[in-house]
């Protein structure tokens, strides 16, 4: 997926303009609770024994945790896991896992509200554990310590784990929660989980770490997009404004061209003419919905003004000005099709960002993997 480089190089981080691909930049993610995390991970880290490495699926390169980076010490009980899997795809995502285990990496693909997904996980961390069992020729409870950086989904899979764990084992009790959002930074300390019995496992939900300095804007760009970090530090109207330059250079809106010569609600959209006009807006009068943008009728209407804004566009979309002209369309676009009044204090394109990046984040606008494979092994 190639995207126009010049497009968006510069973002604003809280009113800072930053530039380049290649500056480091200091943040203020990183505060002193972030800092404390980092040294109680490290404490413990000598002390468990199997490490699992929580990334996001849709940036397997990008979300690596800088704390791990580092690490001494051997990785052949250590897994890479890919959270978020279903909003990548599966079958592209298998280069990615392949990839990791040529390097001599345990890597695989995890669903965390996937109950087979998660048995799979489960199953693999217990021959993980059977075979540290063997080679110690000991009997000793094991211990999984889950890392990554903020909204991977570590607290999703330590639940999940738990639940399928204790289920598997027949035990009977309480089952404990680890807090689940879809914002970044809610766990707030290290929690035990009980996962397996026979040996018995534990897995250790911890909270998210960043580096204090991220290593480029592009990396910066895919953290906001995918919900690591607030949205507030980039600001919504920007992140989604990178998210169509993404999706206007994929392939990925060519899959909704069906979706524009179909009756919506009796309507017949007419795609050429009216589009090049006004970009498919100008519909006649439908009944009106209600503003829930996760309706199915309004996800539609949304992928049909995408298809149509990208698909009648005759400029280069590889020209910054051009791709910058497209994309300001298809914020208008967007209003009518999210049903976004122009009345009240909020700004209609924030609004639309809002609506935008949240279809984005749960799929409904399609799989993607933002990161492309790393040729240097000294990367990962």
């Amino acid at each position: 997926m190639k995207i126009c480089k010049m497009y968006l190089i510069s973002i604003k981080v809280r009113g800072i303009k930053v530039s380049g691909m290649k500056k480091v930049m200091k943040v203020r993610w990183y505060d002193s609770f972030m800092g404390a995390a980092c040294s109680a991970i490290k404490e413990r880290l000598p002390l468990v024994d199997i490490i699992v490495h929580v990334r996001d699926a849709r940036i397997p390169f990008s979300s690596q945790c800088e704390l791990l980076r580092n690490c001494t010490g051997s990785s052949t009980h250590n897994i890479i896991a890919l959270n978020k899997m279903d909003l990548a795809g599966g079958s592209a995502l298998q280069p990615w896992m392949e990839y990791f285990r040529q390097n001599n990496f345990i890597c695989c693909g995890v669903n965390a509200h996937n109950k087979d997904s998660i048995k799979e996980f489960l199953n693999l961390i217990q021959r993980q554990v059977r075979e540290l069992k063997r080679v110690d020729n000991r009997n000793y409870t094991a211990t999984v310590m889950l890392i990554g950086i903020p909204n991977v989904g570590k607290s999703a899979i330590a639940n999940a784990l738990h639940q399928v764990g204790r289920i598997s084992a027949a035990e009977k009790g309480k089952l404990k929660h680890a807090i689940v959002s879809p914002e970044p930074r809610e766990t707030k300390d290290i929690r035990s989980f009980k996962i397996g019995s026979h040996p018995n496992i534990y897995v250790l939900d911890t909270p998210a770490v960043l580096s204090p300095e991220v290593p480029d804007v592009d990396v910066l760009r895919k953290l906001s997009l995918t919900g690591a970090i607030g949205d507030c530090l980039v600001g919504k109207k920007e992140i989604a404004q990178y998210f169509l330059a993404i999706l206007n250079s994929s392939e990925q809106y060519k899959k909704w061209a069906h979706l524009s010569t179909k009756a919506d609600d009796g309507i017949f959209l007419n795609s050429t003419t009216e589009c090049l006009n006004s970009f498919g807006l100008h519909k006649k009068e439908k009944k009106k919905f209600p503003t829930d943008h996760t309706q199915d009728n309004i996800v539609h209407d949304v992928r049909i003004t995408l298809y149509e804004t990208i698909s009648c566009f005759d400029g280069n979309i590889r020209n910054e000005d051009e791709m910058d002209a497209l994309i300001g369309r298809q914020l208008c676009a967007l209003q009518e099709a999210f049903h976004v009044s122009s009345e009240g204090g909020e700004v209609p394109h924030d609004k639309v960002a809002a609506k935008l990046l949240n279809l984005f984040r749960t799929g409904r606008l399609g799989h993607y993997i933002l990161d492309h494979l790393p040729t240097d092994i000294h990367s990962l």
